[in-house]
């Protein structure tokens, strides 16, 4: 059983003691991938670095949302800049939130809309973050694949059915983390269900969001997505051995790894 974490902050401090045993560990639980992906310059620059260290891990650059309003001038270019590397399969996480207030929302718009046009003149994917904001990233979305097609993908999805449709519809991806695993996550699980064999992925979001039954453990690690993959092959009437060879098929094609 092989799997691809399609999104984990590796680069956070509270892997700094620890981070080449949760690599292996990862190895070890049939994780053959991971995305270590950028928040920040300095937290994106790390990524590279460690996507350059570690032979399993690949890295994805960008400025998220609650962070935009700390960035300094040249930082997007910098950005752009090692968006050039071959180790960088993406750049994100970018997106949108309303939950937080820790960035105007038209500056954060601003650095999505920057995202989003850098990944059309690259063609590279990006990585949307949503937080209580769906009609938000959907407009932009929508006014993004008027001017083309649209490589992406909606990472730890919580949203709606409807949002779900239209962001396939738009050929976008849907990712799903630990959070699909909790107790209380029917309506999650039932979204999941409904998302095309060919267009669903799985991640950790590492170091948050550990699955049950491993909710307590901190930080999460990408070797705990085994408990995550179990609970959507349930979910959708299929092998955990088969649902893990298509997620890991579709966040080939997705990376531009398959052959």
């Amino acid at each position: 059983m092989r799997m691809f974490d399609t999104h984990c902050h590796l680069d956070d401090e509270q892997f700094d003691s620890i981070r080449s045993a949760v690599v292996e560990r990862a190895s070890q639980a049939g994780v053959d991938w991971i995305v270590a992906v950028g928040t920040t310059l300095g937290a994106s620059r790390k990524c590279l670095q460690l996507a350059e260290a570690h032979g399993s891990v690949l890295a994805a650059v960008g400025i998220q949302p609650n962070y935009c309003g700390d960035a300094q001038p040249g930082d997007w270019d910098a950005i752009v800049e090692l968006a050039q590397a071959e180790q960088v399969v993406a750049l994100g996480e970018t997106g949108l939130d309303r939950y937080w207030d820790h960035a105007p929302f038209d500056q954060q718009r601003d650095y999505f809309d920057r995202h989003l046009r850098l990944s059309q003149a690259m063609d590279l994917p990006f990585i949307v973050h949503m937080r209580d904001c769906e009609e938000d990233i959907l407009c932009m979305l929508r006014e993004a694949r008027q001017r083309g097609p649209l490589r992406g993908v909606m990472h730890s999805f919580t949203g709606t059915e409807a949002t779900a449709r239209e962001c396939l519809e738009l050929g976008m991806d849907v990712s799903f983390a630990g959070m699909v695993t909790f107790k209380k996550s029917d309506a999650l699980r039932a979204v999941a269900a409904l998302i095309p064999d060919d267009r669903i992925l799985i991640e950790t979001d590492a170091p948050y969001l550990s699955p049950h039954p491993q909710r307590g453990q901190r930080p999460n690690e990408p070797s705990l997505m085994v408990h995550t993959a179990a609970c959507l092959a349930a979910v959708r009437d299929t092998t955990v051995e088969r649902f893990c060879d298509q997620t890991t098929t579709n966040a080939k094609r997705l990376f531009g790894m398959l052959e």
